[in-house]
């Protein structure tokens, strides 16, 4: 009887053992879990490219940009109506317009593309200086009757009209007949 109480005793021990081992081990792995999840909050995100600014997050991208460090030239206020009208895809549009505001720190040039074909440009526009401005645009490329999405990229260029950084921003084109 005495030897079926040891039994016990020394099976009841190793259960405990064995218990108190997975516990330790599971709290282990859980500490490890917890660590990897903090230090991969704490990495640096990457800074965002070519953001397309539309009505809907013109304000957020806005405030990004306020709350960015300031950047000396190669900033740039963008002066524009987003959607344009135009009588027919050949005809001039009555309310396109595109200014470089003289505090802006570069000349800039901008190209159209249908939004779900950037690979060739409807319209490339000539260097528009700071404090100048383009309208009654003539697309190079004529649309048919509809409602284009377009993309706007613009290129802010430095004195040997070389690209500095770029620019994307949501534009509709109408065109009516």
């Amino acid at each position: 009887m005495a030897d079926k109480e040891t039994e016990k005793k020394q099976t009841s021990g190793k259960k405990g053992t064995i218990i108190i081992a997975i516990s330790m081990l599971l709290i282990i792995v859980l500490l490890g879990v917890i660590a990897f999840l903090l230090l991969r909050e704490e990495k640096t995100e990457e800074p965002k490219r070519n953001v397309v600014v539309n009505q809907s997050n013109a304000e957020e991208i806005a405030g990004e940009m306020i709350s960015q460090e300031y950047v000396a030239p190669g900033y740039y206020s963008a002066s524009m109506t987003t959607t344009w009208h135009f009588e027919t895809g050949d005809a001039a549009s009555y309310d396109a317009y595109v200014a470089n505001v003289a505090e802006n720190t570069n000349d800039v040039y901008f190209d159209i593309f249908l939004a779900e074909q950037e690979d060739e440009p409807i319209y490339q526009s000539p260097v528009i200086p700071r404090g100048s401005e383009l309208d009654e645009i003539i697309l190079d490329k004529s649309l048919d009757a509809g409602t284009h999405d377009c993309i706007l990229i613009y290129h802010l260029v430095d004195g040997e009209q070389k690209t500095v950084s770029t620019l994307r921003v949501a534009l509709t084109i109408i065109v009516e007949n």
